[in-house]
């Protein structure tokens, strides 16, 4: 209608209605409607048919419901691909997929007790010295070139108020490796700030709990955090905003470090990033828009103060001794010594507690298995970053007999000689030499090397022996009658 009245001065000028509808393309009927005098100031509308219709996704929407209430994270393609091998559903992906679009913002708001509109976030900005943010990075089998198969993590922390990061790469993600970049950290940043952000890791959350419940932190990291004097804040469940800076850095020291780039060793990885960090200090942010190192120089003097002496974080496992005096641990196996340092000796199927390190390993005898109700170290190694290695300290087997000690004989048991033995035989024919042997009931034929070289034709068969001529006429018949 709002393109008819264009024409209306057509109209106006004495055109008729066949000529405004073929200049407007629809029918003349149509143009005398719209630009009569006494035409509607609104065009007719027509009624919605939404809700009308069934939808074919509408039996199942119970059954979608609870699978996203169960994990939000679920793909509508997995919907409808269940929907269709469970429960018989004939409809195309496209409804399903503008249903799962609806009701996923139907259940976030639901979830929120506060009933808050779904998606947005509060920014935030920190005074110097009060935050930074952790987080890790998967870079793969990026030392694959250099014989090393186990993947590359990258450990990220960053200041949130200056945004100057730190970052050292591990080729494990457990509970004394993580806690080990920390310290790290500290050093590179020479304090510790105020308030570290996680997201719900397994080695800073003991368990996962319900929305609008207290988390339980981990007994170590409580221990650590406490130690250096700095508060855990953990973030809720799916709220990678929370932590955007380190997210950030994430993918710039990917771009600015690593691609394009070839390493050998961890040692190498380090020192790429130590080499880039002047680079960084040195651009301007574009959120704060000052120069990151002139901001990070404040940042630095208001962290509080590494702590004298560290804490270490060692992660605890039960294990059993083998009668190897080995016990295995991550696809390895390391040697236990046989006999403790207070002289009690190891035994098969003992239960260790193995502690592991950012670096190395060590195994302890528990307290039920001492009268004083005291731990003893049993063994101590460097820890192996390879599946399937052997790592033996010699010290710790040096009581176990070796095997070299069993002596064998050919006496009898009252000393005498071997009846069956060489002493006891008759010389045999040179051509054939049975022999029984000490320990075994087989009778082995001794032949001469001349015999196989006939056999394989390298020799000609021997001739008859030659006659002495001082031998006698019947020493002469019985040689030819032998012949």
């Amino acid at each position: 209608m709002e393109g008819l009245r264009r024409f209306a001065p057509l109209r106006a000028a004495g055109a008729t209605w066949k000529d405004i509808a073929a200049h407007a393309g629809c029918d003349w009927r149509t143009a005398r409607k719209y630009l009569s005098p006494d035409a509607p100031s609104t065009p007719p509308r027509a009624s919605s048919r939404a809700g009308t219709v069934p939808r074919l996704v509408d039996p199942f929407v119970g059954v979608i419901d609870a699978w996203l209430a169960a994990d939000p994270r679920l793909r509508a393609t997995v919907i409808h691909e269940r929907l269709v091998a469970d429960y018989g559903f004939t409809g195309h992906y496209q409804r399903v997929k503008v249903y799962v679009a609806d009701a996923r913002r139907r259940l976030e708001v639901e979830a929120d007790a506060q009933g808050r509109p779904p998606g947005l976030h509060r920014r935030f900005e920190v005074v110097a010295g009060a935050q930074a943010q952790v987080d890790w990075g998967d870079e793969g089998t990026l030392l694959s070139g250099a014989g090393i198969t186990s993947k590359v993590y990258s450990f990220h922390m960053t200041l949130s108020y200056s945004r100057d990061p730190f970052v050292c790469f591990t080729t494990s993600q457990d509970l004394a490796t993580f806690f080990d970049c920390h310290r790290r950290a500290f050093a590179h940043f020479g304090g510790v700030p105020a308030t570290i952000v996680y997201d719900r890791t397994k080695t800073v959350v003991r368990r996962h709990v319900a929305p609008g419940k207290a988390v339980p932190l981990h007994p170590q990291a409580a221990a650590f955090a406490e130690h250096y004097g700095f508060v855990i804040d953990v973030l809720a469940a799916y709220r990678p905003t929370g932590k955007g800076r380190v997210e950030r850095q994430v993918a710039i020291v990917r771009d600015h470090v690593l691609a394009g780039r070839s390493f050998a060793s961890l040692a190498e990885l380090d020192g790429a990033f130590a080499g880039w960090v002047p680079i960084r200090r040195g651009q301007v942010h574009r959120t704060h828009g000052e120069l990151i190192g002139v901001r990070a120089a404040r940042d630095h003097a208001a962290l509080g103060p590494v702590p004298e002496f560290g804490y270490a974080v060692t992660e605890s496992h039960l294990r059993r001794v083998g009668r190897d005096s080995m016990i295995s641990f991550a696809g390895s196996c390391y040697s236990i010594a046989a006999r403790a340092t207070d002289g009690r000796p190891t035994r098969a199927g003992q239960r260790v507690e193995v502690r592991v390190g950012p670096g190395h390993l060590e195994v302890w005898r528990l307290p039920v298995d001492d009268p004083d109700g005291a731990t003893v170290l049993l063994a101590r190694h460097p820890r192996s970053r390879l599946r399937g290695a052997m790592i033996v300290d010699p010290a710790h087997w040096a009581e176990l007999p070796d095997g070299r000690t069993r002596a064998t004989t050919t006496a009898g048991a009252d000393g005498d000689p071997d009846p069956t033995g060489p002493s006891s035989r008759q010389p045999d024919s040179p051509a054939v030499r049975p022999e029984v042997r000490a320990g075994f009931g087989v009778v082995v034929a001794r032949r001469p090397l001349s015999d196989y070289d006939q056999l394989a034709g390298l020799a000609s068969p021997p001739g008859p022996e030659p006659v002495p001529a001082d031998a006698d006429a019947d020493a002469d018949v019985s040689l030819v009658g032998a012949a």
